[in-house]
């Protein structure tokens, strides 16, 4: 429900104690998973790191969710501890992320995916992601590059994706056939395994975006509450491979 909502009404399906054990119920001080039938947080994937927040059953019951995962099979882990109360396999809670956190990310997000418009437009169109973490304090992406960016360049990178996002331009996600997604020039990580069926996100207008990616993540709804982007540090990471640090909003 996450790309929706920050909020849900869920059942507890199951419980995994810390010692990786299926079980009941978890008391207070106790740590382990739960899985819900449904949820709101995002499990880390695509670089993006997973949500945090609380899953209550009412006021005196409360799992705070440090981090969100999933497994082989795609299904959802909240990992944490029961801070009061008892929650048990079968409870119908409320499950909340953390939505100040969660924005944070999503601005993140959506800068990377303009970080590698702007590096394509100022270096040249070899330039490929070669890895990215954003999580809510920064943006960390790697890109095949063969030698280390200019000052000059790096300016004109931070300037292309700065004018962009005060030019306020929407950031829309659709899901379509990969053969569809293939023929709008939607950019795809090499070597990535994809279904028949992918989201595509898409910065700027229509007919011709600023950037077009598939992705899963969790994104702004336009450039504008980016507010700010800044570039901390470039580096090299190996052989042909560059890494960008940066920033955005109240980060910036």
């Amino acid at each position: 429900m996450g790309y929706t909502d920050f909020a849900c009404d869920a059942k507890v399906l199951a419980i995994v104690n810390a010692d990786g054990e299926l079980v009941d119920m978890l008391g207070a001080g106790d740590s382990g998973t739960l899985v819900l039938d449904k949820t709101p947080f995002y499990a880390q994937s695509g670089g993006q790191v997973g949500d945090s927040g609380v899953i209550k059953n009412g006021a005196d019951n409360a799992f705070i969710v440090a981090d969100t995962a999933k497994n082989a099979d795609k299904i959802f882990l909240h990992r944490g501890e029961v801070t009061r109360g008892i929650i048990s396999v079968g409870d119908t809670v409320q499950a909340d992320i953390n939505a100040e956190r969660r924005r944070s990310i999503m601005r993140n997000h959506t800068a990377a995916h303009l970080l590698q418009a702007a590096l394509r437009q100022v270096l040249g169109t070899h330039v490929e992601q070669a890895g990215q973490l954003v999580d809510e304090r920064e943006v960390r992406f790697a890109f095949t590059h063969f030698n280390a960016m200019t000052r000059d360049e790096l300016l004109k990178v931070e300037h292309l994706v700065n004018a962009f996002i005060m030019g306020a331009h929407p950031v829309e996600s659709m899901e379509m056939p990969i053969d569809e997604a293939k023929k709008l020039g939607a950019m795809m990580l090499f070597g990535e395994k994809y279904g028949d069926v992918v989201r595509v996100v898409s910065v700027g207008a229509e007919d011709q975006p600023f950037s077009r990616e598939l992705c899963g993540g969790t994104h702004a709804a336009n450039t504008a509450e980016i507010g700010l982007f800044k570039i901390i540090s470039e580096s090299s990471t190996g052989s042909n491979v560059r890494r960008i640090e940066a920033v955005t909003s109240k980060g910036a």
